[in-house]
């Protein structure tokens, strides 16, 4: 009756979906939601109901309906899924989880600054710092016999990148191996996400799961106060520190530009330290695992790499950009494994509006969920292959504009220019100085991943050993 009831009654999907969150709730508490999406989209085509007012999608023309500009539409925003970052209880929110348009475009507009052109050619020598002690960490901790899990160090020169440009600091973590509060608060607080938004979904279950839950909770708060207080010092300090470092700070803060209060600079900070610190690591560790798996790519990209180089000096961010081929590996890494593989949830606006040729009813829930569309073989041929081809040339009709990993339109992410800058780096590098050794064969990637919110990826375990016509 209730399904019958519905607006959405016309939209397939498994016929619990139509009435309880169950299903969704478990799949995200579990870590499995991306896989159980795929097979949603799977079984029931390009569009699947997946909860009683939700809606997933895997085309194309949906990422554009959904998070494009369209003119003559009203915008799609986010849905409370977003309330709960950072400093939200003190009235500040960061770029990626602010819900009002026109704030949005306000803040897109100032923080435009310190991802220019210009910003990024200064913060070129920045992150080259800790690229170079991360290499060098990763050709001491990798002679291990028992090999390196590359992953976690990949995420470790991650923090101390965003740290560097957003707080003005680093976090030490590739010195330390990831001991600092805020490191271990953010991948927590990552964990912590399906929990809040279940409670949210189930308000009458709230009490209930508190009896489980309420000490997580508790520390989750207590660990976020830390990391907000920590924040807060690190950019009043950057703030009083004259040292014109070309951060983001300095970019966003010279010539008397739009005057920023602490408190949202701080929130912008948290936000660009999370989303930062744990996608371009996700997908060199994704490449590392294809090339890895596949010798003749691996062989393909030092071919192109090693000659090109008469010393690791030669590297720079624009070099590492030039080199063939390596464009088509990185999106291929961003397709196979997406960064984010959470479908970024919208409210469809008053009114109404079609999304892929549907006509979806106003406070509809929607998104198009990453894994699914780029898994799907109606928008990739043979989609579970790393073919980095398919980029390089028009490839078997693959419909290239399903993969989205930055996402698009207004909210599409504004650092991915950045991403580029360090991806790319951090892969010719170390492709460069080091021959790799697979040491966990039995690993695979997609079998082995959970998800929390972002990828919780398995171990990728390496023997490193420098090769010996490597100069400096």
């Amino acid at each position: 009756y209730l399904h019958i009831k519905s607006p959405l009654y016309k939209i397939p999907g498994p016929p619990i979906a139509a009435w309880s969150n169950v299903p969704y709730s478990y799949t995200f508490l579990t870590g499995q939601q991306p896989f159980a999406m795929l097979k949603l989209h799977e079984r029931f085509g390009s569009v699947v109901r997946s909860a009683p007012n939700e809606i997933s999608f895997n085309t194309a023309t949906a990422w554009k309906d959904i998070y494009g500009f369209r003119p003559g539409h009203r915008t799609f925003i986010k849905s409370e899924f977003y309330d709960g970052s950072s400093f939200i209880d003190q009235g500040a929110h960061g770029l990626a989880t602010c819900r009002d348009p026109e704030e949005h475009a306000r803040q897109r507009r100032y923080l435009s600054h310190a991802f220019s052109e210009r910003a990024l050619r200064e913060q070129e020598v920045l992150v080259a710092e800790i690229v170079d002690l991360f290499v060098d960490k990763v050709g001491e901790v990798g002679t291990d016999e028992d090999g390196v899990d590359l992953g976690h160090w990949l995420r470790m020169c991650m923090f101390d990148i965003t740290g560097s440009l957003a707080f003005g600091r680093t976090f030490d973590a590739v010195k330390n191996g990831g001991q600092h509060p805020s490191v271990k608060f953010i991948h927590k607080a990552l964990r912590q996400i399906a929990i809040l938004d279940t409670m949210r979904r189930f308000p009458w279950l709230s009490r209930f799961l508190m009896l489980f839950v309420s000490g997580k909770i508790q520390k989750l708060l207590d660990d976020n106060k830390i990391h907000e207080e920590y924040t807060m010092a690190a950019i009043v300090d950057r703030l009083n520190d004259e040292n014109k470092r070309p951060d983001f700070l300095t970019r966003l803060t010279e010539n008397g530009r739009e005057e920023v209060s602490t408190i949202q600079l701080a929130a912008h900070a948290a936000d660009i330290l999370q989303a930062g610190s744990d996608t371009s690591n996700t997908t060199l560790n994704t490449l590392f695992y294809y090339l890895l798996r596949r010798p003749d790519l691996m062989e393909e990209l030092q071919k192109q790499i090693r000659p090109r180089f008469n010393s690791y000096s030669e590297i720079t961010a624009s070099s590492a950009g030039s080199v063939p081929l390596i464009r088509g590996f990185v999106l291929e890494a961003l397709r196979i494994y997406p960064s984010l593989p959470l479908g970024l949830p919208r409210v469809v606006p008053v009114g109404g509006d079609i999304v892929d040729g549907h006509w979806i009813p106003a406070g509809t829930i929607v998104s198009v969920n990453p894994y699914a569309a780029c898994l799907s073989p109606t928008n990739f041929h043979d989609p579970w292959s790393f073919r980095p081809e398919r980029w390089l040339n028009k490839d078997h009709n693959d419909v290239l504009d399903a993969s989205q990993p930055w996402s698009c339109g207004p909210r599409g992410c504004i650092g991915q220019n950045l991403a580029w800058i360090e991806m790319n780096t951090i892969l010719v590098k170390l492709i460069y100085m080091y021959d790799f050794e697979w040491v966990n064969t039995e690993m695979d990637l997609h079998r082995d991943s959970k998800m929390d919110t972002m990828w919780e990826s398995p171990p990728l375990v390496v023997r490193v050993k420098q090769r010996a016509n490597a100069r400096r």
